[in-house]
C-alpha cells in the first residue's frame, strides 16, 4: 500500500473514531484517549509545571472532545485537531493561574551603553540548542531556563518555536495583535539566549 492510501485510509478512520465519540460511543472514546492521551499529555507538560495542573488541562481538554466531536469534518489531521484542543487548555488553564511575582523581561535581556554596544561579550555558543538538547540534564536546563521568562513571553515561546504554531494562529490564541506576537517572541529569544549563554557558551568552565 503506498503512502497516499495509507494517509486517506487514516483519515477516514480518524473521522470514523469521533464520529462514534459524537454518537456518544464510550469505547470509541476510550480509544482515542489510548492513541492520544500520551502525546496531549506531553503537550501539556510543557506549558504547566505540575502534573496536577497537567491533569486538569487534559480532563478539560477532552472534556472539549467529547462535546465537541460532531464539529470534526476531517480538514485536519485528529492529532492536530487534539493538538489544538489541548494547548487551548493549557492556556484557560495558564489565565486562571498568573503568577504574582514575576521578573521583568528587561531585567532579562542583555544591556548596552549609550554607544549602543552591549555591556557584556557575547560569547559564541559551543553547541547548538538542538545537538546539546539531546542530552536530558541539558534538557532539564532549557527548561528551567524557558520557565524563568514572564509567563506572557514563554507563552509566545512555546507556541511559536514549540508547538510550530505560526504568527496568526498564536496571536489568535492569545487575543492580541500579529505584532505583538513578534515583539514578545523576540525579546523572549533574547532573554532565552541570555540565560542560555552560562550552559552553551564555548569559552565556559571546564571542571
Amino acid at each position: 500500500m503506498n503512502t497516499t492510501t495509507t494517509t486517506i485510509e487514516s483519515a477516514g478512520d480518524d473521522v470514523q473514531l469521533i464520529s462514534s465519540i459524537a454518537g456518544g460511543d464510550h469505547a470509541a472514546f476510550e480509544q482515542l484517549v489510548d492513541a492520544h492521551g500520551g502525546q496531549m499529555m506531553s503537550v501539556a507538560r510543557r506549558f504547566l509545571r505540575c502534573e496536577e495542573d497537567v491533569n486538569d488541562a487534559i480532563q478539560e481538554a477532552l472534556i472539549c472532545v467529547f462535546k465537541n466531536a460532531g464539529r470534526f469534518e476531517g480538514n485536519s489531521r485528529l492529532s492536530t485537531w487534539l493538538h489544538r484542543i489541548t494547548v487551548n487548555a493549557c492556556l484557560m488553564k495558564l489565565r486562571s493561574q498568573r503568577r504574582r511575582h514575576e521578573v521583568k523581561i528587561e531585567d532579562l535581556l542583555p544591556t548596552f551603553d549609550d554607544t549602543g554596544h552591549r555591556t557584556s561579550t557575547l560569547r559564541p555558543w559551543n553547541d547548538g540548542p538542538v545537538e546539546a538538547a539531546s542530552n536530558s540534564e541539558t534538557r532539564r536546563q532549557v527548561r528551567e531556563c524557558i520557565d524563568q521568562l514572564p509567563e506572557d513571553y514563554r507563552t509566545v515561546l512555546l507556541l511559536r518555536d514549540i508547538e510550530q504554531l505560526d504568527t496568526d494562529e498564536t496571536a489568535k490564541l492569545l487575543d492580541c495583535s500579529s505584532a505583538c506576537v513578534k515583539t514578545r517572541l523576540h525579546r523572549a529569544r533574547m532573554a532565552l539566549r541570555e540565560l542560555l549563554t552560562p550552559i552553551f557558551a564555548a569559552d565556559r568552565d571546564v571542571c
